[in-house]
């Protein structure tokens, strides 16, 4: 398989021209759309505004390098995450974007009145020219849980619930009541509608059923936030299968063009690179943030960052971890058997983190759009197989080019008298150079391409 840049190649298009690899053409796949997922993850002990305002800033970036989507989170506590309403964040974005959706990336609709929820989410859609997308969740953090007094255990009954709400007023039906033991609602309707006719939903999935089962019960689509874990990954071939169960049950159709599938990755130039920029940054997100600060399950202190960087990104190309730290073709290496073990997926949303400065991470989702998203969607495939088409018919392409321009010098005396003395030029200094260098220097010159005779059928 060979994929759009080998790593030396990717260096070569960076600093000069890249060397191209082989073209193979691959099987016609559904194209995939592209976009970042950014809780976010933020270590604590920058100013606040500035990371709201930088934040802002990367949003605008994806915008111009032609992402697709930008999900934000919602989280309460914690220290990293502190975006309280994405909503909010995601108003301020649309003002600096143009062609990037906005989603809430999720909602944790248990936390709010599900009318509450509704109505942002509409205002969004219209304060953002119609590039709003819902998702929701049941809430990720146990400490903002606990802080509204919420029990874990009802939290995704009460996402189910709300949804079964969120949907009709979205919807525009008729005005309707609804008694709960925990919201209540009467003859309620929505005074304004979403702007898009069909507003984007999905809902958040981890490693149980719940999300899937949700998905398909309410015909939506699916945020799958742990694929960027080895046991989200492990998780993956049988949860699609649960949307589609749910789906059947109720009624309802899931695409697989609305699976939202979660990677971790940073690239580089070379892999060597890549880890050198990554490995400091992603061993604090780890140690402090995942084991010291959440203690999340099966998450250990691990001193040793290059040990820590081999277990969550192996080689480059995810072949021993959940992450990518390497090359674009390394990546595309990954989502490619990340698509075969899942039988398909329509988004690929990178998970937005700090491991890198921000000049390296900017560096780093350009890449991937330069040569990523090309390559998988094969933008550029016509453009090598022209290459190669022009590889293959050299001499007939070339020779009769060459013979049209000499045919038209030799009718013309004083150009066929110039060329004559470019060529005698031209074999004087090639018979004085030193003994070796001949086979490694080019007569080729921009512009040039004079046959060695002036004897138009020579």
């Amino acid at each position: 398989l060979a994929t759009s840049l080998t790593a030396s190649a990717c260096q070569a298009s960076v600093r000069s021209e890249p060397r191209i690899t082989a073209f193979v053409q691959s099987a016609p796949m559904a194209r995939l759309r592209f976009g970042t997922f950014l809780a976010p993850h933020h270590p604590s002990g920058e100013h606040p505004m500035l990371q709201f305002q930088r934040d802002i800033d990367f949003a605008e970036h994806l915008d111009r390098l032609g992402f697709d989507e930008f999900w934000r989170g919602e989280h309460h506590s914690s220290g990293w995450e502190m975006i309280a309403s994405p909503e909010m964040f995601l108003a301020g974005a649309a003002q600096r974007t143009h062609n990037i959706m906005l989603g809430t990336g999720v909602t944790s609709v248990p936390y709010h009145h599900p009318f509450n929820v509704a109505q942002r989410i509409v205002q969004l859609d219209h304060m953002s020219k119609g590039r709003a997308m819902f998702g929701s969740g049941p809430g990720a953090l146990p400490s903002d849980a606990r802080t509204l007094g919420i029990d874990p255990m009802v939290q995704r009954d009460r996402q189910d619930e709300a949804l079964s709400v969120i949907i009709r007023l979205l919807r525009g039906d008729d005005r309707f009541s609804h008694e709960s033991d925990w919201f209540t609602l009467n003859d309620a309707r929505l005074q304004l509608l979403p702007m898009q006719e069909d507003l984007p939903m999905v809902t958040a999935s981890s490693i149980s059923p719940s999300g899937m089962t949700l998905a398909g019960k309410y015909g939506m689509g699916v945020l799958s936030i742990a694929s960027n874990s080895t046991d989200g990954i492990q998780a993956l071939p049988t949860q699609w299968g649960f949307a589609e169960q749910a789906a059947a049950e109720h009624g309802q159709t899931v695409d697989r063009k609305n699976w939202r599938v979660l990677m971790s990755f940073h690239l580089a130039e070379s892999r060597e690179q890549a880890r050198n920029e990554a490995v400091d940054g992603l061993h604090r997100w780890h140690n402090e943030y995942n084991v010291w600060t959440l203690g999340r399950p099966n998450a250990t202190h691990v001193d040793d960052k290059w040990k820590l960087l081999d277990q969550v990104a192996g080689d480059g190309a995810g072949a021993a971890g959940a992450s990518v730290v390497g090359t674009p073709d390394d990546l595309v290496r990954a989502i490619r058997h990340l698509q075969e073990i899942t039988g398909g997926f329509g988004v690929v949303l990178g998970f937005a983190h700090d491991w890198a400065n921000r000049e390296a991470t900017w560096r780093s989702w350009e890449l991937f759009a330069r040569y990523v998203v090309p390559e998988l969607n094969g933008y550029t495939a016509g453009l090598r197989e022209s290459q190669e088409y022009l590889n293959r018919h050299q001499a007939e392409l070339m020779g009769g080019a060459s013979k049209a321009v000499v045919s038209k010098i030799m009718s013309h005396e004083g150009a066929a008298a110039a060329m004559k003395t470019t060529i005698e030029q031209a074999a004087a200094a090639k018979a004085v150079r030193p003994t070796g260098d001949a086979d490694e220097q080019s007569d080729f010159r921009p512009g040039a391409g004079l046959p060695t005779s002036p004897t138009p059928n020579a």
